[in-house]
């Protein structure tokens, strides 16, 4: 994972600063991997993640200084900072936050979302650049489904997936006359 990861960083500008990933890719070896490759990562985190408040009151005097306030628990939002409603029902709270799977601190961004029974649906997101702001992280996680969407309207409709040939020359041609014939279907 470690060698392809650097292998394709050669390949990005390096205005490229943010990888997006789903969820599964929340790991401490894919964590890793990223910010060897010298970019910062973007993805959701399960609604039971073991995050930790960092503490931010009196040093001891006496001991080590004091990291964590904490076990952040998802369900009650009382410590996270509001940002905004993003649409009605539908609030965004942000907070920098202590990783324990990644080992390092993250910036949270939560999406608290009214459901019709009257229930609170938390969906976390997060960013490995705690100087992203919780709207620039929502906005960056969303972009990721534009592209979600390509890959599956050009296996449905393109046959993306039904080549059957093994030379890398072969399977480019592919994949390239694919994605043109998606997005000429689009266009008429």
């Amino acid at each position: 994972m470690l060698n392809i990861k650097k292998k394709n960083r050669s390949l990005l500008p390096e205005s490229v600063r943010y990888l997006v990933a789903d969820g599964y890719y929340c790991r401490a070896k894919f964590w890793d991997a990223v910010r060897n490759s010298n970019l910062n990562l973007i993805s959701k985190l399960r609604s039971d993640a073991n995050l930790k408040y960092l503490y931010t009151g009196e040093k001891n005097q006496i001991g080590a200084p004091r990291k964590y306030d904490g076990k952040v628990d998802c369900n009650k939002l009382k410590n996270l900072t509001f940002i905004k409603e993003v649409k009605p029902g539908v609030k965004l709270y942000s907070l920098v936050v202590w990783s324990i799977s990644l080992k390092c601190k993250i910036r949270l961004a939560c999406l608290s979302e009214l459901q019709p029974n009257g229930k609170i649906k938390n969906i976390l997101l997060f960013s490995t650049d705690i100087e992203l702001t919780g709207e620039q992280i929502l906005e960056y996680y969303q972009a990721r489904f534009q592209i979600e969407f390509i890959f599956r309207d050009a296996k449905q409709f393109t046959g993306l997936s039904n080549c059957q040939s093994r030379s890398g020359q072969c399977l480019d041609f592919h994949f390239n006359a694919s994605l043109i014939a998606l997005n000429v279907r689009i266009q008429v």
